[in-house]
């Protein structure tokens, strides 16, 4: 059957269909051809998008302001000091306001509830950026990034690293479950996923003949992977949890030794970035957290900022599936 995504929201992938994430992967692929070609559809011609941020971001404000400009649309930057979310004005008001001057929304912030609101009252389209329970645009940038360097998803044996509980791990589960993969969780079992996700991820992991692997030993979980993936150990707005992190998830730093675990010597690194790898950042000094090495990180596994451009070709597809010509 034809895919026809306008209009839809994207806050998890959770409500898309496989054929769905295949449809914004290839598109996401024709866009980045394009762009890279100098051709400029204009899909977006007229189009004006509000991006809605209570949390900063590099990657995600960039990509949605790229990706608006690229296609001929208006973004408009509204952060945390610029909406009275849930404070002077309800959510709902917010989003009935905005959906009357805007022709889509993108929200990063805290709870998941506000983007679920967004959706119900803004009458538009509305996407997640970020929020403390998933991260699709990221994900849908880790498949396609995945899908350039191995040639293919399903059967791909994606090992996350960390905490377990996070909106990208979430994430992850999701997307490669819809996609056949092998998605393999290794963290201690304080930090496993929450258990009605899981049961959920399961049971779309039985339809698409994927595997779900939770699992607090780093051998069993590196085994034979494709792909290695870790995230910063403490997310916004977790910073105190820092020096508690640090003693559950050193075990779990991806280092030379990790590589070597996996066995295969073609398996890449990814990370969502950004990442504490070094002793050059505050994060660094502050915490000393560090949840990859230099070696890595830098290393010719790694292949985190072909994934980081990605982030704008995805989000252009999700913005030209909703919206476009």
């Amino acid at each position: 059957m034809p895919v026809n995504l306008k209009g839809r929201h994207l806050l998890s992938m959770l409500h898309h269909t496989p054929q769905e994430i295949r449809f914004l992967l290839d598109l996401s692929r024709d866009l980045k051809q394009l762009k890279r070609a100098g051709t400029y559809p204009r899909n977006l011609e007229h189009r004006n998008i509000a991006l809605l941020f209570e949390k900063p971001s590099t990657r995600t404000r960039c990509a949605f302001v790229v990706a608006c400009v690229d296609e001929g649309a208006h973004p408009e930057y509204l952060g945390k000091s610029d909406l009275q979310l849930g404070k002077k004005e309800t959510i709902a008001d917010t989003a009935r306001v905005l959906g009357r001057m805007f022709d889509g929304l993108q929200f990063r912030g805290f709870a998941h509830s506000t983007v679920e609101m967004l959706a119900r009252h803004a009458g538009v389209p509305v996407w997640n950026g970020l929020t403390d329970l998933f991260h699709p645009t990221q994900a849908l940038a880790d498949l396609m990034t995945i899908e350039e360097k191995l040639g293919r998803l399903a059967g791909v044996r994606l090992t996350y690293l960390g905490d377990g509980r996070n909106n990208v791990s979430n994430s992850l589960l999701v997307a490669g479950a819809k996609m056949g993969m092998e998605v393999r969780i290794v963290a201690p079992e304080a930090l496993w996923p929450e258990g009605e996700l899981l049961a959920q991820v399961r049971r779309i992991a039985e339809e698409t003949s994927a595997s779900i692997v939770i699992t607090s030993s780093v051998e069993e979980g590196v085994d034979g992977a494709d792909v290695l993936y870790t995230d910063v150990w403490a997310s916004m707005g977790e910073e105190a949890k820092a020096a508690e992190r640090i003693v559950l998830l050193t075990p779990y730093r991806v280092d030379s030794r990790m590589i070597q675990l996996t066995g295969n010597p073609r398996v890449i690194f990814l990370h969502c970035l950004p990442a504490i790898h070094n002793t050059d950042t505050d994060a660094s000094r502050e915490t000393g957290a560090q949840e990859v090495t230099e070696e890595v990180f830098e290393g010719p596994h790694s292949q985190v900022f072909d994934q980081a451009e990605n982030r704008l070709h995805t989000i252009k597809a999700v913005m030209v599936a909703s919206l476009g010509r």
